[in-house]
């Protein structure tokens, strides 16, 4: 029996501007393109794989790099 919940299957939600994000995080991470940033609400797990597979990176790694240029909620 396994209880414990996997952080990599959690839901993520892109708020804000995401073409100011996507802007940001072109210029953090250059190999980034126009394709593997597009996002349509909803479709968020399209976008993180498409991240993950031109960065090399994990799904937990993409999501934190999105979080850090999401602007801070009150």
């Amino acid at each position: 029996m396994e209880a414990k919940s996997s952080k990599s299957t959690e839901a993520f939600k892109i708020s804000g501007d995401w073409s100011q994000q996507a802007n940001e995080l072109k210029e953090k991470y250059p190999n980034l393109t126009d394709s593997d940033l597009k996002f349509e609400r909803g479709r968020e797990d399209d976008l993180i794989k498409r991240m993950e597979l031109r960065l090399h990176k994990k799904r937990e790694e993409v999501i934190n790099m999105i979080k850090k240029v999401q602007p801070a909620t009150v």
